[in-house]
């Protein structure tokens, strides 16, 4: 993995150069992992920012918090590694700005991923530098997926399969909510622990499942990204799982969602969670290079309008290293598919604030169609205990 992220780096610094940019300054953790494969657990959220500096003339740089820096050592092939404090002489605004080259020429950044803190100190120190705006280089970069980087996200969705057994093997009347939601967290962490060892980068990459479970229950069904609570199941209740800020691994990060019924379901719920899965799997199924984005969505879209329905949810996202990356499964995104592109394919209904369709799967688009990267039945599930 390290090996591509250098070999991801020197392209991108080519694309830099092409379009006449001479210093990128990168924020995003995503594209810091993309590029320099590590990722930290403090960050700008506790305003400790890290940097990946790229200047045409000089080698590419790091800048992280000290506190932070043996670890990313351990996990970056770049070798220039600049620590900050958090007080005194070697804030990270000291280090930036002693990194920084005397002929900064145009700099780049991620325009809308750039922290305040980071903006606010362009404004404050370089008042007359115009920011360029180079997320459309890097995100034509990362949307085609490299051979290894699809195996990695093959892995990511047999822990998200073996997250949804364990999701479905917990559910019976009387369950709290909250008993899925730990089933699911220990499930997907042994399952990620096989696919890992204690040697080199690997050791310093988690297993562990973590954010809070995407649940919904009973007439919170429509209520899209509710949390787990200790709400109890009931008989007839629809029960949903989103793992989309769950199922990932190595950073990479899928979508995969599922309804389940516990003991029965109305006819009337029938009809909504099967045109769910009808939309998303006409929309799969005409995915293939050539095609636009907006195309998939319109698949889907009259399935929907066939059924009487209408949804407000875009049919799907590029998945990567980010939860949304590009193009987007939309009504006016262009963007022609590629072999290699990955998405997460959703089908989505919510009826009156009382009923909910929900189903979601991620795939590569292939030569001829598209692969699923995460498998599990596709049709309505009714869980019998």
């Amino acid at each position: 993995m390290l090996e591509q992220a250098r070999q991801r780096t020197n392209e991108f610094l080519s694309r830099l150069k092409d379009s006449g940019i001479d210093t990128a300054l990168i924020t995003d953790e995503s594209s810091i992992a993309y590029l320099a494969g590590f990722w930290g657990y403090l960050s700008v959220e506790f305003g400790r920012p890290t940097f990946v500096l790229l200047q045409t003339d000089q080698m590419p740089l790091v800048i992280t918090p000290l506190m932070e820096s043996e670890m990313v050592s351990k996990m970056t092939w770049i070798d220039n590694i600049r620590t900050w404090e958090d007080s005194g002489p070697n804030r990270w605004e000291a280090v930036l700005e002693r990194s920084l080259t005397k002929n900064l020429g145009r700099i780049g950044v991620e325009k809308a991923k750039l922290p305040p803190i980071v903006r606010n100190w362009f404004d404050d120190q370089l008042p007359n530098c115009k920011l360029e705006d180079i997320s459309p280089l890097l995100n034509e970069m990362r949307m085609i997926k490299s051979p290894e980087e699809i195996e990695v996200m093959k892995q990511a969705g047999k822990i998200a399969a073996a997250m949804m057994h364990a999701a479905e093997d917990s559910l019976a009347e009387g369950v709290p909510e909250y008993e899925a939601a730990l089933a699911v967290i220990n499930a997907g962490t042994r399952q990620a622990a096989t696919f890992l060892t204690a040697k080199g980068w690997e050791a310093f990459i988690s297993p562990m499942i973590h954010n809070l479970q995407v649940m919904q229950s009973g007439r919170d069904t429509s209520m899209v990204h509710r949390r787990a609570s200790v709400k109890h199941l009931e008989k007839g209740d629809p029960v949903y799982f989103c793992f989309c800020n769950m199922a990932q691994f190595k950073q990479y990060k899928l979508g995969f969602d599922r309804m389940f019924f516990i003991n029965e379901i109305s006819d009337e719920a029938t009809k909504v969670q099967q045109t769910a899965i009808d939309a998303q799997q006409a929309a799969i199924a005409a995915i293939k290079p050539g095609v636009t984005a907006e195309y998939i969505a319109h698949a889907a879209n009259d399935v929907y309008r066939a059924n009487g329905f209408e949804t407000g949810y875009r049919t799907g996202r590029s998945i990567g290293m980010a939860y949304l990356e590009s193009p987007e499964l939309k009504e006016g995104d262009k963007t022609i598919l590629k072999t290699g592109m990955t998405f997460a394919v959703d089908g989505g209904i919510s009826v009156d604030g009382k009923l909910g369709g929900r189903i979601g799967d991620s795939i590569v688009v292939t030569d001829v169609g598209a692969d699923y990267l995460t498998d599990y039945p596709r049709s309505v599930l009714v869980v019998n205990k």
